[in-house]
């Protein structure tokens, strides 16, 4: 398939490769100054993150792009080319089909921008190809200019007249094209997608402007996605007033308005359906700087982080909100779906960068938890194409694994399920550096680099002239190695270091295995240390973060807890054996086992149990949550 892509699309392929890598607008530049790399800037290097990532990678290279063509060429009435049809989300009579599409659209780009793979480059240019043929017979398919989906427009008819039925929301389906098509731009300079995305993009417009603002606040009752993070996005690239107008008639008054004011009214509301629009919040501050925006970013991530988050970093029961600080009530096999926890990772990273003053540490805090303990974990170790789960269960006695019954398992499948929660995951396990390292170039003193994270990853950073390159096996030990290397042209800057609020007051920052109280300070948990150098090749700045055992109540019932150690939740493993109710446990006793690795002994109920990080807890039934005295 990839050698026929390029002949699709001609000699942009080659002339894409050739340029790919020097694209100036790969950076996203955030509103306050801190600013995230460029992802062809950052490589994961051998670790658990990677392997992720490779079955990710594995699956991308497998999987069908004329299959996941079908409904759009069908649909557009063009020829299938024979394709066979797909099952469970994106079988031709579900009724979004064609949401999955955009993410494997962004996932291809992002290891195409990456690991400089010329297959996922291929895969993006022919696809984006085929779809802008799609858009170009619309008028053969009766629709309107600029439309493009894998099911009629007649549906958006429907959603308007308020008859739309079987759970259907076209806009999310369309927001995720969208948002393919703009990474296919962005990443690897695709013309075509772009011209294809700004169509798109005057469709919603000329759709749109013609409903009154009640019938536009109605309509929002239906999950719409991001679609006012993507045309944000779109005016922040083409600086385009006509598409934040457009943007902010997705702004959702029943939503909003509460969280403006600090007030927790989302007991009932589908979770997804806001985190995604929360994305689309902060995008709306970065654009215009208004002070509501931020208002409503803050209380939100405040509300949902504070009061309705499980120790794993994710959220909702049933996909929906209870009532605040319902956590021990509610620990069922469907808590944690997988969709939340990627919004709210892109909702937190946005927030942190855009929050004025000096950053505040807990949103990275949070992001670890909920990376390491939730998303790492969804994706099956044994799977060759790391097919995920899209609940993460936490019942007693709960399984990965144990989810809806839709598409063909509980697991994902190659060609049978295309669930929210899978599409996302090829997303998430393709740009897992994407926030391990930032910078501030707006200091009147110095350049900032920012490390937010702790895995083993290289980063060039080439505007600097520095390579850094970072050694750690957290959370398996307590120390991270991050090597300097300054070339030639390379001037002063400051590193700061997150220091993570669950290590101890005797965490660590030497320079070259020495302390050094004058070029380093704020070594506090929760805070940023800084360390402020003359930089010289080989310089190596090591953190140490002690880690214990500790608990984490949930917030309705202080005695029933989760166990972690440093960031790492830990599992009770059961085997195949059942729980009738929460098990106690004695916390005195969870004691780290010889040997390596992460695994422990506790004692519960007078019986010795083993517990293993929550993320590698796979193929046997466990325990997160647990009462004590």
């Amino acid at each position: 398939m990839a050698r026929l892509s390029l002949k699709a699309a001609g000699n942009a392929g080659f002339a894409l490769i050739a340029g790919l890598f020097s694209l100036a607008s790969l950076q996203q530049v955030s509103a306050e100054g801190a600013s995230s790399f460029p992802l062809s800037d950052v490589q994961l290097t051998q670790s658990r993150w990677m392997d992720n990532q490779d079955r990710t990678l594995a699956y991308l290279l497998f999987v069908d792009p004329d299959r996941l063509l079908y409904n759009f060429r069908s649909t557009h009435h063009l020829d299938t080319q024979g394709a066979q049809t797909n099952g469970g989300w994106d079988a031709p009579d579900f009724p979004f089909r064609s949401h999955a599409q955009g993410h494997f659209l962004t996932a291809w780009a992002q290891c195409a921008a990456t690991l400089k793979n010329d297959d996922c480059l291929d895969r993006v240019t022919y696809f984006v190809a085929e779809l802008a043929k799609a858009q170009a017979n619309n008028q053969a398919a009766g629709f309107s200019t600029g439309y493009l989906s894998g099911f009629p427009e007649s549906d958006f008819d429907k959603l308007e007249g308020g008859t739309l039925t079987n759970g259907n929301v076209p806009y999310y389906a369309v927001h995720k094209t969208m948002a393919g098509l703009f990474d296919a731009w962005k990443l690897v300079g695709d013309e075509t997608a772009r011209d294809v995305l700004l169509a798109m993009a005057g469709w919603v417009d000329s759709r749109t402007s013609k409903l009154s603002e009640d019938a536009m606040q109605r309509m929002m009752g239906t999950e719409y996605g991001g679609m006012n993070d993507i045309l944000t996005l779109l005016y922040q690239e083409t600086k385009d007033d006509q598409w934040l107008k457009v943007a902010q008639r997705f702004d959702h008054a029943a939503v909003f308005d509460p969280l403006a004011e600090g007030r927790d009214q989302l007991s009932g509301l589908h979770a997804n359906t806001q985190a995604a629009k929360l994305v689309g919040v902060i995008r709306e501050y970065q654009a215009t700087g208004t002070q509501r925006y931020l208002d409503i970013a803050k209380n939100a991530w405040d509300i949902i982080v504070g009061a309705h988050t499980y120790a794993i970093g994710g959220n909702s029961q049933a996909e929906h909100f209870h009532e605040p600080n319902g956590i021990a009530d509610y620990l069922d096999k469907d808590a944690c779906e997988t969709c939340n926890t990627y919004n709210m990772l892109k909702f937190t990273r946005e927030l942190w960068a855009s929050s004025p003053g000096a950053p505040s540490a807990s949103y990275f805090d949070f992001y670890e938890r909920a990376l390491l303990n939730h998303l790492l974990g969804v994706q099956h170790p044994s799977s060759d194409h790391g097919h995920i789960t899209y609940f993460t269960s936490l019942n007693p006695g709960g399984r990965r694994g144990v989810g809806p019954a839709w598409g063909g398992g509980t697991w994902s499948t190659d060609y049978d399920s295309f669930w929210c929660c899978q599409s996302t995951s090829v997303e998430t396990n393709t740009k897992l550096m994407d926030s391990i390292y930032w910078h501030d170039d707006t200091s009147e003193d110095q350049p900032v680099l920012y490390v937010n994270l702790y895995i083993s990853s290289k980063l060039t950073w080439a505007d600097k002239d520095v390579t850094v390159t970072q050694n750690t096996t957290i959370p398996e030990t307590d120390t991270s190695t991050i090597s300097i290397e300054p070339g030639s042209s390379a001037g002063p800057f400051a590193l700061r270091l997150r220091i993570p609020e669950w290590t101890t007051a005797d965490a660590q920052v030497l320079i070259n295995g020495e302390q050094d109280d004058t070029a380093v300070s704020g070594v506090e948990p929760g805070a940023y240390a800084t360390v402020q150098r003359e930089w010289q090749a080989g310089d190596k700045v090591t953190v140490q973060f002690p880690m214990a055992v500790r608990t984490i109540p949930a917030n309705d019932d202080p005695n029933t807890v989760a166990i972690a150690y440093g960031p790492a939740v830990l599992a009770g493993k059961y085997g195949d054996s059942t729980l009738n109710g929460v098990p106690g446990i004695e916390v005195d006793s969870v004691k780290r086992v010889d040997g390596g690795g992460l695994q422990f002994e506790a004692t519960s109920g007078g019986q010795k149990i083993s517990l293993d990080p929550f993320y590698d807890s796979h193929d046997y039934n466990y325990n997160v949550y647990w009462k004590i005295n």
